[in-house]
């Protein structure tokens, strides 16, 4: 279960990382410039943690399918991107596609 725990932490690492670099627009604030970078890096210290038990092409999926998901919704809430059908049909396809990743009987 804790490699759970490691994926899980590594995907919200990434998305916060990710939501940092947009703040930081593009290296002209350092604060979320300097957060990104260390976000990014505990990011995939948690998902080398979580190799240790996961496939690596499954926990990648996981770890960017879900992430792009987050920052999808993030970037709808947050910073007031468009939202449209064809959106919410793609971010569908990949939660599709990573449950059926899991449920494809891949060890872990």
């Amino acid at each position: 279960m804790q490699h759970w725990f490691f994926l899980i932490s590594a995907i919200l690492l990434e998305v916060a990382g990710t939501t940092a670099m947009k703040f930081s627009e593009g290296f002209s604030k350092t604060l979320p410039s300097i957060l990104m970078v260390v976000l990014f890096i505990a990011s995939l210290a948690m998902l080398t943690l979580a190799l240790k038990k996961f496939e690596i092409g499954m926990a990648y999926a996981i770890w960017s399918g879900l992430g792009t998901v987050l920052i999808a919704v993030l970037g709808v809430y947050l910073f007031d991107e468009t939202a449209s059908l064809m959106k919410f049909l793609s971010i569908t396809l990949i939660i599709a596609g990573v449950v059926g990743l899991h449920l494809s009987g891949a060890k872990h």
